[in-house]
């Protein structure tokens, strides 16, 4: 029987090609048409146990062996008494040889081929969508296009089989018709088959595919995973002789006050700070930027956070402790701009140069792009051994690969990889299906987190937390990498579980993020 998937547990994904290699070397073992016998069997126990009192069930099956998939567990759907409607969008003579089988067993069964959807399909009924899988070529189109449209906005639940049509499996991206795919897709469950893939998780996956159960085919493979969905993080618990030192310093330079140009951006570094604190950092030093136009106008106390310690980022001793740099650092990414002005631009080349261990985060990432001589410091870290971490959204991302966030978005896992390629540093590419990519490791998916982080200065808040989970180091998490991955997955837990009333804003937020 398919199981629900557990996010809590790590889980291995695998691309197209990864897929069909496994695909091969299980059948060379199986007895023909194996695989897709045990598919229909596992969709059938699914769709009888999220519909066990349906008037009728609509199984839309495509042309190929997603549609081999609908016509198998058509057969023993109409064998235990299922009353049955089965289209298919195929012909006999062009079908792959597995689904022209599966065609053969459902009209021995009894299964008979309409042409037509039913008409009155209630809450209670099921929607099947065998229609296209991972070896689609083209988009939803024509008659399937009407039909995906019909089950999508319809009364009946929607199961899909491996993936909803349209849906590319290795980046989350759907394509065809927007009108189609600007649907709400629930209620819809999604069973994906044999393995997990990248795109379920990440870009448009997690909407269009709502609940997710895997069935595996009783198939397992020692192939090189392409990610890695990030179970719940476990670490060290914190010995009672600890101290606040035992757990690291961190410091976030940012949030720019400049009266002169009438900005005053102090919430974002208050935010990732206050995210540093509760997040179990033993001491949090907060160092407001001025800007070139106005010295010496950022505050330097918080009264609703007294904890917090405030210096100037000169007066910092950077190189004993994990700094969080450009929360709230300026207006930087516009074009006509090379290098930031006030205690940003003096303070970022030194913060390269020094910080053992650095996160950076909004403008700091622009200026970066931006300035040829920062993109040089930064990519120098690496030599040094200092950890880097970089957190972009969609956009930054773009800036940092001198392309567009329209590209960013059509391959996530691929920019995600290309980031920290280039700069030898773990990179958080931020969005739905946040994905964390480190030089010679296999990219890290995480499962956490919803539209509730929608809202401003969550992102500064994430940074924070990174920051705190950095500085524990290896008396909380084995390597960098771990830490990155636990802080994120926490960061986007608290969204999941948040009950409060209202909206989950940064602040509230932050203050959830207890270690």
């Amino acid at each position: 029987m398919p199981e629900r998937l557990d996010f809590r547990q790590p889980h291995r994904l695998f691309d197209t090609a990864a897929t069909r290699r496994i695909e091969q070397a299980a059948a060379s073992h199986l007895p023909p048409h194996a695989l897709m016998q045990r598919a229909g069997l596992a969709l059938a126990r699914l769709a009888l146990a999220l519909a066990p009192h349906a008037r009728r069930m609509w199984i839309a099956c495509g042309p190929g062996n997603n549609g081999g998939d609908g016509l198998e567990a058509a057969s023993h759907l109409w064998r235990w008494g299922v009353p049955l409607t089965v289209t298919w969008l195929g012909a006999a003579n062009q079908a792959p040889a597995d689904a022209r089988v599966a065609l053969a067993r459902a009209s021995a069964a009894g299964v008979q081929l309409v042409h037509e959807p039913p008409a009155d399909l209630g809450p209670q009924d099921l929607c099947i969508d065998a229609l296209l899988g991972i070896g689609a070529a083209r988009p939803p189109a024509g008659r399937m296009a009407d039909w995906l449209r019909l089950m999508r906005t319809g009364a009946a639940p929607l199961l899909a089989v491996d993936l909803p049509s349209g849906l590319n499996a290795d980046t989350g991206v759907l394509s065809g018709d927007d009108a189609l795919h600007s649907i709400a897709f629930a209620p819809c469950h999604t069973l994906t088959l044999l393995t997990l893939k990248p795109g379920l998780f990440t870009s448009g996956g997690r909407d269009a595919c709502g609940t997710l159960w895997f069935d595996d085919l009783g198939v397992t493979s020692d192939e090189t995973p392409t990610a890695i969905l990030s179970g719940a993080p476990s670490a060290a618990m914190r010995p009672h002789a600890s101290h606040k030192g035992s757990f690291g310093d961190v410091a976030v330079i940012g949030g720019l006050s400049d009266r002169a140009r009438g900005i005053a951006m102090t919430g974002a570094a208050l935010l990732a700070a206050s995210a540093a604190l509760h997040g179990g950092a033993g001491r949090v030093y907060v160092a407001p930027l001025s800007g070139a136009g106005d010295p010496g106008s950022a505050p330097m106390f918080d009264p609703s956070q007294p904890e917090l310690m405030f210096r100037r980022w000169d007066a910092l001793a950077l190189q004993t402790l994990t700094v969080v740099c450009g929360c709230g650092g300026g207006e930087l990414s516009a074009p006509a701009v090379t290098r930031p002005g006030g205690d940003l631009g003096a303070a970022l080349p030194e913060v390269l140069r020094r910080a053992p261990r650095l996160v950076l985060d909004a403008d700091a990432l622009n200026a970066i792009a931006a300035d040829a001589a920062l993109a040089g410091l930064l990519a120098e870290r690496a030599g040094r051994e200092q950890v880097t971490v970089l957190t972009p959204h969609p956009l930054e991302a773009a800036r940092l690969l001198a392309t567009d966030a329209r590209a960013v978005q059509a391959d996530r896992l691929a920019a995600a990889r290309a980031l920290a390629a280039r700069w030898r540093a773990i990179v958080v590419l931020k969005g739905s299906g946040t994905l964390i990519a480190a030089p010679n490791e296999v990219p890290r998916l995480n499962p956490t987190g919803n539209a509730r982080l929608a809202t401003p200065g969550t992102g500064d808040v994430l940074a924070g937390l990174i920051g705190a989970y950095l500085a524990a180091g290896q008396n909380a998490f084995a390597t960098p990498l771990d830490a990155v991955c636990a802080a994120i997955y926490r960061h986007g837990q608290i969204a999941d579980e948040w009950r409060g009333p209202g909206t989950l804003t940064a602040g509230a937020l932050a203050r959830q993020v207890v270690f």
